[in-house]
Order: structure tokens, then sequence, then C-alpha cells
């Protein structure tokens, strides 16, 4: 039993150590290659030097340089590291009631035509109004603690996983369900592997539309309510004019963006196998 138990554990390890190796040869391999480095090289050189020679003020545009030193300085003396750990907690718990809510829905209003005349005309009053908008209702409502944070974030995805899952379903193409039909598939069959299956592009992309636009509240939210997150930390040096530590909350909101993004796409490559080569 203890020799069955630990060769499971080694498999587990190996295929999560495979996947990890695969998403990281993905998502960076584009960073690390020659054609990309002809482009990124020659501006990382230019950032440096164009302050330094006087091509662009230096008080508003600080080296590259200048902008490594004062990430190393926030991480050692700023516990930057804890302001990145709490805004990640933030993002997550925003982001994963967005998800909980907007995918179900989408899906119901995608397949019944019932719910979708009584729920959609709702979600397209109130999609219109911009997610800022809602920062003083919120605030006055929820105060500026946790929850605020949190249903300011929810506001920012909803919307777009809301709609784009909803799109996905409603244009799964009728022959495809009337050939499942045929061979006697219910309708909860139908929705596990007709319509999931086609709307899954399309919810991924609102899905990465939804994490953009979640940042965006995260920092509104952290701005207003708050005293740590990348959101604060980018008021506050603003408020002393330093640009350098500026970029760097810029830098790392920019970073996580990107790593939530490549994760999605990693993770619709392997879901969606049919669309492999396309």
């Amino acid at each position: 039993m203890g020799n069955s138990s630990h060769r499971r554990w080694t498999a587990w390890l190996w295929l999560a150590a495979r996947e990890v190796g695969a998403f990281l040869k993905a998502s960076f391999g584009s960073l690390f290659s020659v054609e990309f480095a002809t482009v990124l090289l020659p501006l990382l050189t230019l950032w440096e030097l164009a302050p330094r020679l006087g091509w662009v003020p230096r008080t508003l545009i600080p080296p590259l340089s200048s902008v490594a030193v004062a990430a190393w300085h926030m991480f050692r003396h700023m516990g930057l590291l804890g302001h990145v750990g709490i805004s990640l907690g933030r993002f997550a718990l925003g982001m994963g009631v967005a998800l909980a809510t907007a995918l179900p829905l989408g899906i119901l209003m995608g397949w019944n035509l019932f719910f979708r005349k009584h729920a959609l005309p709702l979600f397209q009053l109130l999609a219109p109004v911009p997610p800022p908008a809602w920062v003083p209702i919120t605030i006055v409502a929820l105060g500026v603690g946790l929850p605020m944070q949190i249903y300011l974030i929810f506001l920012g995805a909803f919307y777009p996983i809301l709609f784009n899952t909803y799109q996905g379903v409603k244009d799964t193409d009728p022959r495809y369900l009337a050939s499942a039909r045929v061979f006697g598939a219910s309708e909860w069959t139908l929705v596990r592997h007709v319509y999931l299956p086609h709307a899954l592009g399309a919810a991924v992309m609102g899905v990465k539309i939804g994490i953009a636009l979640g940042l965006v509240m995260l920092v509104i939210a952290e701005m207003h309510g708050g005293r740590a997150g990348l959101g604060y930390l980018l008021l506050e040096t603003k408020e002393y004019f330093q640009i350098d530590r500026m970029i760097v909350c810029m830098a790392l909101l920019g970073a996580i963006g990107w790593l939530f993004i490549e994760v999605m796409k990693y993770l619709e490559a392997k879901l969606a196998l049919w669309r492999v080569g396309r």
C-alpha cells in the first residue's frame, strides 16, 4: 500500500511538473525569441539613455536602472511582496465571484429562451454604466473595506464574461444540436457536450477581458479604500511624485494581468483540443 501511494504521488508530481514546464515554454517562449529581442533590447536601451542624455526630462521619465533600484528598495523596505499578495487575494475573490455568477447565467441565457427574455434586458440596461461610476454608491452602501473592493472587482469582470458566454452558447450551430437530438441526447447532454464546447472560446475571451477590467477596478478600489495593495502604493507614490516607484507598481500590475491571461490561453489550449493547429 505504501509503495503504491508513493508511486501515485510521484506520478502526480511528474505530471504537474510537466504541465508547468509546458506552460512556461508556451508563455515565456516568445519573450526569449530573437525576433522579440530585436524589439525589446533597443527599447530598453533607449529608456536608459534618453533621460541620462537629456532627451527627455529625468524627473518625468527616470532611467531603467533607477526604476530597478526603486523596485529593490520597495522589496526590501516597503513590503512590496506583501502588497502584491494582498492585491492578488482581493482580485482572486472578486474574479471568483464573477466567474461563479456570470458563467452559469451566460449559459442559462444562451440555452433557455424563457430565461433570456426575462433576464437579458436587465443586464443590457445595467452593462453600459461604466464600472468606475459605481464607486461612490458602492462606498456609501458597503463602506471602504473588503466587501466594497470585492464588489467593484466583480463588477468590472462580470459583464464581459456574461455576454461572451451567452453569445457563445446562443450561436451554437443548430446542425450540431439536431444531430445530437437524433441520437437521443437530453438537454443536459446538449449543454455539456455541444453548447459548452462551442462556447468555450467566447467564454475564455470574456474571462480575458474580465481580467483586464477587474484589474482596473482593483486599482480604483484600493485607491479609494485600503491601506495596502498595489493600488494604494500607486496612489501614495503619486502623492509624493515618486515616478520610479509608480512605474514599478504599473509594471507589476501589467505582469499580473499578462500572467493570468497566459494561464487562460493555456487552459483553452488544453480544453479545446479540436482547435489545436488553428
